[in-house]
């Protein structure tokens, strides 16, 4: 079978398939950029302009806290507070980039040229750690745009052209699965979706494959379905999990919820799109029409990320004839777009008591007690905007008699690193609450 992941094999391997994030590299460029401001500092200038240096530094690292505040704290364009590590990269970038321009005046022409190299190199190590922080970018394909996979028809056509040329020259078959593109319909609902993704573990491409769980998994926003592969790196984890377990792995669907990547709908059926219809309804009618799953609700899981986190909740616990488990990485209490005023009259037509309804904890309230549902809640500890909220929900589904887990991922913010963590804490419960290890009789039909 063949995977979509990059093959970074010595013969195939090709400079935009290199990590961004690996040590070495990150090592290597913050070694040469302090390199280039020491040769731009060690010289000969006198204590005036050694004051004048520090003295700028220090102003430029408090511009930095301050702008990096305003942007997360202040502006909030992504309503996600920034991190310690983001933050403290904006205030060594302009940290350094003073101690350059007040080193520029009065220096030897070769000292005024890496001056002039140390500015992008600075601006470029705190990109590289910024990017290594959250994670969103880590390989230059991804960083490029350039990570574009197939449509699943044709991507399982080749894994099957590679598996029967592999079984006819003796050879063994990789195991990993496949990852392909599809179109979702918005049959019923008329919500206009972007394409969304598909993995199917190397179980659900052999021959007679056997009915497997399906997740349902929620991107965040602005952002995606592929982000969840690209960035979060979902086909790894599930790779590794399937090769310990005989190929086994859950199905999982990434339909897309927005729309476009910086629309948010908030996963409510409203005069922005029907997306709960189209993620309660067109989904799962798409899933089984194409897909050799499970049918029961104890087969099927909804997962996201951040806003996906926060449809995620909702729809699973307002729907347990449908999900029997929930996965909830970094959700919101409530669904939210911009002010409460904008989302009470974007989304709920003006009707503040339809917006309260709408929030998980209400949800949860008017279907207790449920008898079978599990939900699994994932958060940072360095997410003081989220964490607290994912606490309070998971008090409220514990309250309401659902099967509760609560992880907390040591080290990350609201990135990647945690939905990584959350996937890879989270996914032994799923296949035991899902029967994942005991199938019952996958693959793509029709």
């Amino acid at each position: 079978m063949k995977s979509l992941l990059p093959d970074v094999s010595p013969l195939s391997f090709s400079p935009l398939d290199v990590s961004l994030t690996a040590a070495p590299l990150l090592a290597a460029l913050y070694g040469i950029t302090v390199l280039a401001l020491l040769f731009v500092l060690l010289n000969p200038t006198g204590v005036r302009r050694a004051v004048v240096t520090v003295s700028g530094a220090l102003v430029g690292a408090a511009t930095g806290w301050v702008l990096a505040w305003f942007i997360s704290d202040v502006w909030d364009p992504w309503g996600v507070s920034l991190s310690t590590g983001t933050r403290l990269w904006a205030v060594a970038l302009l940290a350094g980039v003073a101690m350059v321009l007040l080193n520029l005046r009065g220096q030897p022409r070769w000292r005024r040229a890496i001056a002039i190299c140390a500015l992008p190199l600075c601006l470029l190590s705190a990109t590289a750690g910024i990017n290594a922080d959250i994670g969103e970018f880590p390989t230059v394909r991804v960083a490029l745009g350039l990570d574009a996979f197939q449509p699943l028809s044709q991507t399982l056509a080749t894994a099957r052209g590679d598996a029967q040329a592999a079984s006819t020259a003796g050879t063994t078959v990789a195991s990993t699965g496949t990852v392909g593109t599809v179109t979702i319909p918005g049959t019923v609902s008329g919500f206009a979706a972007r394409s969304a993704m598909v993995y199917l573990p190397p179980a659900a491409t052999g021959t007679n494959p056997a009915a497997l769980p399906v997740v349902v998994m929620l991107s965040g926003q602005p952002g995606s379905p592929s982000d969840v592969f690209t960035a979060g790196g979902l086909a790894n984890i599930l790779d590794r999990y399937a090769k310990a377990h005989s190929g086994l792995a859950p199905i999982v669907v990434v339909p897309d919820q927005l729309g476009s990547p910086s629309s948010n709908p908030m996963c409510v059926n409203s005069a922005l799109g029907r997306v709960d219809t189209y993620l309660t309804i067109d989904v799962p009618a798409w899933i089984r029409a194409h897909l050799h799953v499970k049918d029961q609700p104890s087969a099927w899981t909804i997962a996201g990320f951040s806003q996906g986190g926060t449809c995620s909740i909702q729809l699973g616990a307002a729907h347990p004839e449908l999900f029997g488990s929930i996965l909830d990485i970094a959700g919101e209490v409530v669904p939210k777009n911009g002010s409460e005023a904008h989302t009470v009259a974007a989304g709920f037509d003006g009707d503040a008591a339809a917006y309260a309804a709408a929030a998980p904890v209400a949800i949860l309230a008017a279907h207790a007690p449920y008898t079978a549902l599990g939900a699994i809640f994932v958060a940072g500890d360095g997410d003081p905007r989220f964490l607290p909220g994912v606490r309070t929900l998971a008090d409220a589904a514990a309250g309401a008699g659902v099967d509760t887990h609560l992880f907390v991922s040591p080290g990350t913010a609201h990135d990647w690193h945690t939905v990584d963590y959350a996937w890879t804490r989270a996914l032994p419960i799923i296949a035991a609450r899902t029967g994942l290890l005991a199938p019952d009789s996958v693959g793509m039909t029709g």
